[in-house]
C-alpha cells in the first residue's frame, strides 16, 4: 500500500508540473511572422490612402452580343490589335440565311406580278378607241400595279431587314485597341444578360488608375493634389500620378482588396489619374496599385 501510494503521490507531481508548463507555454507569445513582402511607405507627412485599378486611358469596354446564339467563328484572339469595325466574333446566323433565302424568292415573286400588271395596263392604254376599254378598268389596273409595286417595295424591306440582322451577328470592334479578354468558345453559347462580358478591349500604351477614395475620405479630396502609386508586387518603384479628374457619383465599391476592415456595403469616390508607362517596369491591366495622395490641408 505504502509503494502505491508514492507512485500515486510522484504521478500528481509530474501533472502538477506538466500543466504548469502547458499553462507557460500558452501564454507566451507568439513570434511575429515576418510579411512576404514589405507594404509600400508612405511618402507624404499627411496622405490619403487608398487602392486603385489600373485600366486603360478611355476605359476597358466590355464587348457584348446583340443576341443569345452560338459562337461559330472567333476572328480576334487575346493580344490581337484590331481597328475600329473590324470582325471580332460571329453569332449563328443559319436561321436568318433561311429566312432570306424565302424572302428574296418573294422578291422574284412580286417583280414577276409587277411586270404582269404593268403589262396588262400597257396593253389596255395602248388602245385607241375609248369604247373599247372603259377608264374604270383603266384605273383598276393602275391600281393593282401600284400594289404590285408596294408588295415588291415591302419584300425588298423585309430582305433588307435580314441582311442587316445578319450583319449584326458578327460583332465588331467600337474602336481601336487590343483584346485584353477573351472569355468565349467555339461552340458555346453566348448570351447578352451574363455578367462576363465576351470580350474585353482597350488600349495597353496610355493607361491610367480609377482610385476608389472611401466616402469618409471624399471631402480632403481637391483637384491637382499630388499622388503616387505603388504596384502590388513591387512597393519600392514609385509611380508619378498626374490628376485628371474626379467622377462626382459615389458608387458601391466593387473592387475589394480583402482587408477585413472594408465591408460590402462601402460606397466610394473615383478619382482618375494617368501615368507615363515605366519602360523597365511591367504594368498590365487590371493590376491593383496603393494610392497615396497628399492631403495638404491635413
Amino acid at each position: 500500500m505504502i509503494i502505491f501510494r508514492s507512485i500515486a503521490l510522484y504521478l500528481a507531481i509530474g501533472g502538477i508540473i506538466l500543466g504548469v508548463m502547458l499553462m507557460r507555454n500558452i501564454a507566451a507569445p507568439q513570434p511575429q511572422q515576418q510579411p512576404v513582402a514589405e507594404p509600400a511607405v508612405n511618402p507624404y507627412s499627411n496622405a490619403i490612402v487608398a487602392s486603385g485599378i489600373i485600366e486603360s486611358a478611355d476605359r476597358n469596354v466590355a464587348i457584348g452580343v446583340p443576341q443569345p446564339g452560338i459562337v461559330t467563328v472567333i476572328l480576334a484572339d487575346v493580344w490581337n490589335s484590331v481597328n475600329k469595325g473590324d470582325p471580332l466574333f460571329q453569332i449563328d446566323d443559319r436561321d436568318l440565311r433561311a429566312q432570306l433565302v424565302v424572302q428574296q424568292a418573294n422578291i422574284a415573286v412580286a417583280e414577276a406580278t409587277v411586270n404582269r400588271f404593268q403589262d396588262q395596263l400597257n396593253r389596255l392604254e395602248s388602245v385607241s378607241d375609248p369604247r373599247a376599254v372603259s377608264k374604270e378598268e383603266v384605273r383598276t389596273r393602275q391600281h393593282d400595279v401600284a400594289v404590285a409595286i408596294a408588295q415588291l417595295a415591302s419584300a425588298k424591306a423585309q430582305a433588307n431587314q435580314t441582311e442587316q440582322l445578319i450583319d449584326r451577328l458578327t460583332v465588331r470592334a467600337p474602336k481601336e485597341g487590343v483584346v485584353l479578354q477573351n472569355n468565349i468558345r467555339l461552340g458555346e453559347y453566348v448570351s447578352s444578360s451574363t455578367a462576363i462580358p465576351a470580350m474585353l478591349l482597350g488600349h495597353l500604351d496610355n493607361l491610367q488608375v480609377r482610385v476608389d477614395i472611401d466616402e469618409q475620405n471624399a471631402c480632403r479630396i481637391q483637384p491637382n493634389q499630388t499622388a503616387v502609386a505603388f504596384l502590388k508586387n513591387n512597393t519600392s518603384r514609385p509611380i508619378p500620378l498626374h490628376f485628371e479628374r474626379i467622377e462626382p457619383y459615389v458608387v458601391p465599391k466593387k473592387s475589394l482588396t480583402g482587408s477585413s476592415e472594408e465591408k460590402v456595403d462601402t460606397r466610394v469616390l473615383q478619382v482618375i489619374y494617368s501615368f507615363s508607362k515605366p519602360k523597365d517596369l511591367n504594368l498590365y491591366v487590371g493590376q491593383q496599385a496603393d494610392i497615396f495622395i497628399q492631403d495638404k490641408e491635413s
